[in-house]
């Protein structure tokens, strides 16, 4: 074989101007081996680690976090025109019906915030809990809004928000990737695993998504039948020798990525199966979260998995656990993604009066468990834990079906203009900031948007948003993008 000659055939026009834009392949691949070196990168960090927990298909803060008084007055009003014209909505056509909060509100906590009676876990821990009630965004439909928070692009074919981190700081236990994701609900999100790719970043940094469907944790991590650990290395070893030799030929940064893939394999073989078995957890702490080992629901499988929901179905549960397990063990980025809060009231199984509350069970316990797990095992100063979907729901009803509201049919658009989020852990100043108008449609003071809660992210595990880059087709891209929109929100930290 003259791997010259097949570096020639394979190259590509796309090829050669991609990497004629980074320089040769082992030039960039330094540069990455070289991150802690790149002057002004690093800062100070609150956060050893994160566990980014995404509600696919965005919760309604009308009903869990925005307290709106005036908001149930307009109930069953027509919606003014002032926000409709002008307006883009996913769904809703012509005048919908103004649509108040379906469920009561307390004040909760030494803080005083309102919080919906569906969440009495969360109101539970709320004194530990930053309430962002500003968020906002440009992008109206799931897959770009998704790509927009977690990749900071909503096109696809960049790197996600934990890939960077994991090509920025990498792992703590080398038997372990950086970049784990757990799902639930049934469905991956609608922007699909693009979400937790490396994009232009060695696929090295890429998640490494877990099952918890009972079998294998990674697929194709065990050894075939009949073949023994000695044989693997052995194999492996010859794999090794055959990449080095073609890296020495051909230059492709990719292949050392590859070898460092398969080793990185074969150590967690051991340190895996060890790591994602929370049946070791005691009771009582399985309690805390409302886990229950080697559960395996229905609704992994289903087509219609919304139908099956369950309030008690300890899948969420169960992955908060390994969440703790995960980041207990070093690594870095844990993000679960959990399906199936997109409440648009047009079909079964979708409704903000039956589903939403179902959901809210599923997560409650959970996430209140694992906030008070961190602080008694000593994690919660040292772990960055976020809420929150890709945008938030309108203060109005959706009338694509259905002109007036229905029991199991209650339902609200998308809504970029202002949504809810919350922070917890590491460097976060419980409390509540920021705020939306009287009917929860505009943000009223202290906006926030998806780059400044990205800069703000990054910031608090001790990478400088500004300066943190990788050089790509002549570009230093960032993950907040090229200009100056992204910006720590100060008033969260503590």
């Amino acid at each position: 074989m003259n791997l010259h000659h097949e570096k020639v055939r394979a190259q590509t026009r796309r090829h050669f101007f991609g990497q004629a834009g980074m320089g040769f392949g082992a030039m960039a691949l330094n540069q990455l081996l070289a991150a802690e070196q790149q002057p002004g990168m690093k800062i100070p960090a609150k956060a050893k680690s994160i566990i980014y927990l995404h509600m696919a298909g965005s919760p309604s803060q009308i009903d869990l976090f925005e307290n709106k008084p005036a908001l149930a007055k307009f109930h069953g009003k027509d919606c003014p025109e002032e926000y409709l014209k002008g307006k883009r909505f996913a769904f809703i056509k012509g005048t919908p019906k103004m649509m108040g909060p379906v469920f009561d509100y307390k004040q909760r906590g030494q803080s005083g915030q309102w919080v919906s009676d569906l969440l009495p876990g969360l109101s539970s821990v709320i004194d530990d809990v930053c309430v962002i009630r500003s968020m906002h965004t440009d992008q109206f439909n799931h897959s770009p809004a998704q790509l927009l928070l977690q990749t900071g692009n909503p096109l696809l074919g960049y790197p996600s928000m934990g890939s960077w981190v994991n090509y920025g700081l990498g792992t703590e236990n080398k038997n372990l990737p950086g970049f784990v994701v757990l799902a639930s609900g049934g469905k991956t999100p609608s922007a699909g695993k693009s979400l937790w790719g490396s994009g232009f970043l060695p696929t090295l940094y890429q998640g490494v998504q877990c099952r918890t469907d009972g079998g294998d944790p990674i697929l194709y991590l065990s050894d075939p039948k009949g073949m023994s650990r000695a044989v693997r290395r052995k194999t492996l070893d010859a794999l090794k020798d055959l990449n080095e030799f073609q890296h020495q030929h051909v230059g492709d940064p990719e292949t050392l990525t590859r070898i460092s893939q398969y080793e990185l394999a074969y150590r967690m073989q051991m340190s895996v199966p060890e790591v994602m078995d929370i049946s070791k957890e005691p009771q009582h702490v399985l309690d805390l979260y409302g886990a229950k080992p080697g559960h395996v629901s229905n609704v992994e499988t289903a087509a219609d998995p919304r139908r099956l929901y369950k309030g008690d179905d300890p899948t969420f549960a169960n992955n908060c656990v390994l969440a703790r397990r995960l980041v207990e063990n070093g690594v870095r980025f844990v993000q679960l993604y959990d399906w199936g809060w997109d409440h648009h009231g047009s079909s079964p199984g979708e409704s903000i009066d039956e589903t939403l509350p179902i959901k809210c069970e599923q997560i409650d316990r959970a996430v209140a468990g694992l906030i008070k797990d961190l602080k008694q095992r000593g994690l919660f100063e040292e772990t960055l834990i976020v809420w929150g979907g890709e945008f938030g729901r309108t203060p109005m009803m959706q009338n694509n079906v259905n002109a007036t509201l229905k029991p199991g049919f209650y339902g609200r658009d998308h809504h970029p203009h202002a949504f809810t989020m919350w922070m917890a852990g590491a460097g976060i100043k419980p409390g509540a900031y920021g705020q939306t108008d009287d009917i929860g449609y505009y943000i009223g003071e202290n906006p926030v948007g998806i780059r400044d809660m990205q800069a703000t992210i990054l910031h608090l595990l001790g990478l400088d948003p500004h300066r943190f880059s990788f050089a790509y087709q002549g570009l230093d891209q960032r993950l907040i993008g090229p200009t100056d929109d992204g910006q720590v929100v100060k008033g969260i930290l503590s």
